[in-house]
């Protein structure tokens, strides 16, 4: 293509004569290899197909380029960054709250939510609130986390331990 922008590429990949190795190892467009060449003569071969000689792994010795439409290159590059950043998953903290005197049943509801968290990949972050009274047995609160964490010890890690904070005391669990 011969484009002749005035200043190097700031982003991207080095082209045409902002490739600063006085060698290259050429690979043409179809993907053969045509072996070790001096950098102006490959772009010479380059402009002969159309197209411009791009630099795809500049840390080898000699650095590899090959002979690619530049603007065609970034476009695609950009579009399979863009791929990956909306396919990763972020992972969250949720939280569920409890109370140290927690019945069996409500107990059972809240540990088949952080089972279905912790499968999505997310943090569970357990918090244990005292009201009144129940701040003197704190004890009583240290063992429904202890019992948490043994019931979801095949399946995450406790990466928080449980510590009080205040009225409440707190655990975060993250998968495995």
């Amino acid at each position: 293509m011969n484009r002749r922008p005035s200043a190097p590429p700031l982003s991207g990949p080095r082209y045409n004569e902002f490739i600063s190795s006085p060698k290259v190892r050429v690979i043409d467009e179809n993907g053969e290899n045509l072996g070790v060449m001096l950098t102006a003569e490959a772009i010479e071969q380059a402009a002969e197909v159309g197209l411009d000689l791009v630099e795809v792994s500049p840390n080898a010795d000699p650095p590899v380029a090959k002979f690619l439409d530049v603007g065609k290159y970034k476009y695609e590059a950009q579009k399979k960054a863009n791929l990956a950043r909306k396919t990763q998953k972020t992972q969250e903290i949720k939280e569920i709250k409890m109370r140290p005197n927690i019945d069996d049943h409500d107990y059972d509801t809240k540990m088949k939510k952080v089972f279905a968290f912790i499968e999505e990949g997310d943090k569970v972050k357990v918090t244990l609130r005292f009201r009144g009274r129940e701040l003197a047995h704190g004890q009583l609160g240290m063992q429904l986390l202890q019992r948490v964490q043994e019931n979801v010890a095949e399946i995450a890690k406790v990466e928080q331990h449980p510590r009080m904070e205040g009225r409440q005391m707190l655990m975060v669990l993250a998968p495995k």
